[in-house]
């Protein structure tokens, strides 16, 4: 039975919201809740100790919508990422991925509090879509308002308030965020009070172009490496979706925002990023349910700081300019049917051993990982 146009919209929309698969468990008086999830067996092939073995997880969340009134509804948001790889006499670095709660005013937007995705993931999620690597030239959670990140206020409106086809925006407030050890903190997480904001276009013909803005200050210790008191980037974006063809570019700088060096505890002073993404799928034929993919990422750090190993002084960098991701994706996906895919994706390593890989202790080898999942 050929799955054609249904599914191929179904997984292009899956692609884009990791709900897209939600099972309705209630729905009464006004009150909808859905829950989704999917259990992920995923091992790495790496010459590299840290990035080989097992990476199974499991993720579940929930959304809910209620409706107060003709005009007002409320809706809530969790989803949890459980780590399965390690034993169960170990600490889990599992975590909560998003968490808030919000209000829709019917055509005039939304607007929701806790957290979320940061507006610049609005441009960077366009790229953000192969199997297993890809979307990281700038993108992390917890680093300012790039991907997930925790004390987000966001207002959001499709369609300019019910005005304009096609024109959505969206802006956004995130709070301070600090460790409270000043000494002995993880501090790479940690974030002043910023603002953003984006918007995307519906060109129609299957295109949407996107741009993105976000301003934040430093904390003093992030300020300690003497290059200023604030964070900023901008980015913008374009894809082309036909359900079964997709292509997608995006290119973003950023100041003082992305996270380099020993355990990502330094800031590049200036970043330069490009993301180029490609997918097929075949809905048809003895190829039917099959996606390969295609991606370049890269990230050229400048103006670096000088960067010294911990565990071997020898290992140096002096500063200066250098890539900081660089490698090509090559994968596949294939769907058994709209809850069970299996996916193939090559990491090809651009980066070589040098100076500046040897003292940040940056993975410079291939990886090869293996997934097959469920989801609901």
């Amino acid at each position: 039975m050929s799955m054609r146009k249904p599914l191929a919209i179904f997984i292009s929309a899956l692609m884009a919201s990791s709900a897209a698969n939600a099972a309705e468990i209630y729905n009464k008086d006004s009150n909808q809740l859905d829950l989704y999830g999917k259990v992920v067996g995923l091992n790495y092939i790496s010459k590299n100790k840290s990035e080989h073995g097992d990476k199974s997880y499991v993720r579940l969340g929930f959304k809910g919508v209620t409706q107060i009134s003709d005009e007002l509804s409320g809706f809530g948001q969790w989803e949890y990422n459980i780590k399965t790889h390690n034993a169960e006499s170990m600490a889990t670095d599992s975590a909560t991925r998003y968490a808030f709660v919000g209000l829709k005013f019917k055509d005039f937007g939304s607007i929701d509090y806790g957290r979320n995705n940061g507006v610049l993931y609005d441009v960077s999620s366009f790229t953000d879509v192969n199997p297993e690597f890809g979307g990281d030239s700038f993108t992390k959670e917890d680093n300012f308002m790039t991907g997930r990140a925790k004390s987000l206020a966001t207002f959001r409106t499709s369609n300019f308030f019910g005005q304009i086809d096609g024109l959505s925006m969206a802006v956004q407030y995130q709070g301070k965020n600090q460790s409270q050890t000043l000494v002995t903190g993880d501090h790479k997480d940690d974030n002043g009070e910023g603002w953003g904001a984006s918007t995307s276009y519906d060109l129609g013909f299957d295109i949407k172009l996107a741009g993105a803005y976000a301003r934040s200050h430093r904390t003093d210790f992030q300020a300690s490496d003497k290059n200023g008191q604030t964070a900023e980037a901008w980015t913008v974006g374009m894809k082309y979706d036909n359900s079964q063809l997709y292509l997608a570019a995006m290119y973003a700088e950023t100041n003082n925002m992305t996270r380099f060096g020993i355990k990502d505890r330094q800031y590049a002073n200036k970043t330069q990023n490009i993301e180029l993404a490609a997918h097929y799928l075949f809905v048809d034929g003895p190829a039917e349910g099959l996606q390969p993919s295609l991606a370049y990422i890269q990230s050229v750090g400048k103006n670096l700081n000088e960067v010294s190993n911990l565990n071997d002084q020898s290992k140096n960098f002096k500063g200066g300019k250098h890539d900081l991701v660089k490698y090509i994706e090559v994968g596949t996906n294939y769907f058994f049917n709209k809850n069970m895919y299996t996916y193939i994706d090559y990491k090809i390593n651009l980066l070589k051993k040098d100076d500046y890989t040897r003292a940040t202790e940056v993975n410079t080898d291939n990886i090869l990982g293996l997934g097959l999942v469920y989801q609901f």
